[in-house]
Order: C-alpha cells, then structure tokens, then sequence
C-alpha cells in the first residue's frame, strides 16, 4: 500500500531507510497488507503507524506493478485527502510537504515514477468540441474554468495545422495558467504543456522506435503502411468541418526485437514520409498522452515514454457510434495492465468518477460529458 496525501497543495514525501531496498530515496507512505487485510483498513493501519494519522476520507488511485533487477513489487495506491492528526515521521523517518512542481527536486524509486505523474494529474480532462467560432470555444471554457476543469485537450479537427496553432495561441494568451493545455499537432508542439497523440500516431511513433526525450524526426514521422481502424470515424462539427476520412489506427502487433532495427532502417533511407533535408528536432519533455482502444496500444504507449493515456469507448457514444464499446469490467482489466495513469472516454461525465475510481482509473475524460450545455 502506499498513498499520495494531499493537503493545502502540498503533498506528503517521505525519505525510506538506508537500510531498505532502495533506501535513502524519497517515497509515498505505505506499508504491507496484512494477510486477508481489507485495502482501506491496511492503509489506515499503516498511516497511523508511520505518521500517526487518522484517515477519514482516501479512494483508489493507481496500481503499479514494477520488476527491480532483485524484487518485483506492487504499489496500491491510494489519494488521501482528508484525515484527522498532525502528520510526522513516528518511525523516526524524515518526512516533507512539498508542492507537485517540487516533486522533481526528489529521487524516487523507479516503480513511483507513474505515482509522481498521477498525483499532479487532475480527475478530469476535457477534450474540447469542436466549435464554430473562436467565442463559442472561449464561452465554454470559461464555464469549464468555473466548475473547477484544470486540464484541456484543445481538439478542433476542422482547421488547417496554421489556423489550430492561432486558436491554440488566443486561447493561452486569454486563459493562461489556468488551464493545463495538451495539444494536437504532427509534432510536438513549440507551445502548450502537452502533446496529445492519435492512435494513428501512437503506432507510427511506437513503430518507428522513437521513445519521449529522444530527438524527434522533422516533419510528421509516419512510416509507409500505416493502417487506419475501419471503424473510428471524425466526430462531425457543425461549420468547422472535417473531411471523411479515418484518424485512429489499427495494425498487427510490431514484435519489440523489431522496433530499433526498423527505425533505424527508416531514418537511413527514404521511407520517412517527410520533406528531405529536415534537421532532427530537439528532444522534447512536455506532457505525452495518447489515445488507446485496447490492450496492444496500451502497451506501445508505455513503449513510447507516454505519461498518461486515455482509453476508450468505455460506453456508447454519439461521436463514435459503429465503435464497440468496452463496458467497465473490460475497461477494468485493461487498466490493470498498464502502470499508465488512464483516463475513461466515452458516453461518460462527472458522475462516473467514483466508478471509474473503483476501476482503477486517474479520472474521466470527455467532450460532450463535461463541457457546458
């Protein structure tokens, strides 16, 4: 067990002993279970044990699973955010408050790497609708804002790559900080906080061997063969209007042995569909995310370095109609799969959350189940 506890804005790290596997590193409080001890009740014994609180309120956060070159462990990870005490180290432990940006200050064991990124991320993520005007998308985010949305995939699939990154401009300069800003683009973009990649892309880049802080191929890396899912269609707009055509992917599994020798082989030759003569870009180190659909995608995103996905169709929706949905045992296995955390899409809205909580999911994310009516 182990927790991300929230207080003020702050966060509570504690440094394990020198003595312990990965000792002198930084960490959530935790401890073991029990035999045939029951989650929440574990939790609130190990808490009141090293920090001498009480718990009163705490939910699922995420499940890792991680192989050290010595022992496998599994972190069930939970958010407190409410409890009665004053916390401190009752083991002798240091323990510190620190803001989520100082996070990155500490060393952490490898295996809460994805618990330092769940625990900035919020429990909900809009994707935008696609809009007519610049004031309808402006209207609705500012109604976002109230209800308490701090992340934003700015989706407007009908404008040309040149007229996305003017709106994506106006919107940041107008909300700032407000909002946390993943972007669409064909590569990762100069501005926003994020990128967030499409099936289609997700396989190209996973193909391709590229993984995130590596230096990224100018020009949009999609390899020859790519597939497109049959079955995933644009959602329809009303005057931005995108034309037919497919934008997730589907493919036979890349096996891994496979992966570096094939992008090797690509970025040696001609096979890059992109303009010759490009200068690599940098390494880039913003907020990765990607779309997934199932258990192989999962995967590739893990592959490629991404810090959170979403999944989905987890129940029927407008915009996707012919796609099957998942249903939430299925959603549930999938994310037990992957150490990522995942955001449910898909016929979902605010009042999913405790569900998709007992899913084991970061949050929801959605276009028409949280943006303003």
């Amino acid at each position: 067990m182990a927790a991300v506890i929230r207080r003020k804005g702050h966060i509570l790290i504690a440094r394990r002993p020198a003595t312990a596997h990965q000792g002198g590193l930084w960490e959530f409080p935790g401890g073991k279970l029990e035999p045939g001890e029951d989650r929440y009740a574990g939790l609130r014994r190990e808490l009141q044990e090293e920090l001498d609180i009480n718990i009163t309120y705490a939910r699922p956060l995420i499940d890792i699973r991680h192989d050290y070159p010595d022992k496998s462990v599994r972190l069930d990870v939970w958010l407190v955010e409410a409890f009665d005490g004053e916390a401190h180290g009752a083991e002798g432990q240091p323990i510190r408050w620190v803001t989520p940006a100082e996070l990155d200050q500490y060393k952490f064991p490898s295996a809460n790497v994805p618990i330092v990124t769940a625990a900035r991320l919020p429990e909900r993520y809009l994707v935008t609708p696609d809009c007519s005007t610049t004031g309808e998308l402006a209207s609705g985010l500012g109604r976002v804002r109230e209800q308490g949305i701090a992340m934003v995939q700015l989706r407007q699939t009908g404008l040309k790559q040149s007229q996305y990154a003017q709106l994506a401009g106006e919107m940041m300069e107008r909300f700032g900080d407000d909002f946390t800003w993943l972007l669409k683009a064909s590569t990762p973009p100069a501005t926003g906080d994020g990128w967030h990649l499409t099936a289609l892309q997700l396989r190209d880049l996973h193909r391709a061997g590229w993984r995130k802080g590596e230096p990224f191929p100018a020009g949009p890396p999609v390899l020859p063969g790519s597939v497109r899912a049959p079955d995933l269609k644009p959602r329809p707009t009303s005057r931005w209007e995108q034309p037919p055509g497919r934008e997730e992917a589907a493919g036979p599994p890349v096996p891994p042995e496979s992966v570096r020798a094939s992008y090797l082989e690509h970025r040696s030759t001609s096979g890059w569909e992109r303009p010759p003569g490009r200068e690599e870009l940098q390494p880039w180190h913003g907020l990765l995310a990607a779309s997934c659909h199932d258990e192989q995608e999962l995967e590739m995103a893990a592959g490629i370095g991404a810090d959170f996905v979403t999944l989905s169709p987890v129940l029927p929706t407008r915009s996707h109609p012919g796609a099957r949905p998942l249903g939430w045992q299925e959603a549930a296995r999938l994310i037990a799969l992957t150490n990522l955390p995942v955001y449910l899409l898909g016929g979902l809205s605010t009042q999913h959350l405790d569900q998709a909580f007992q899913a084991g999911a970061q949050g929801i994310a959605g276009i028409s189940g949280l943006w303003p009516d």
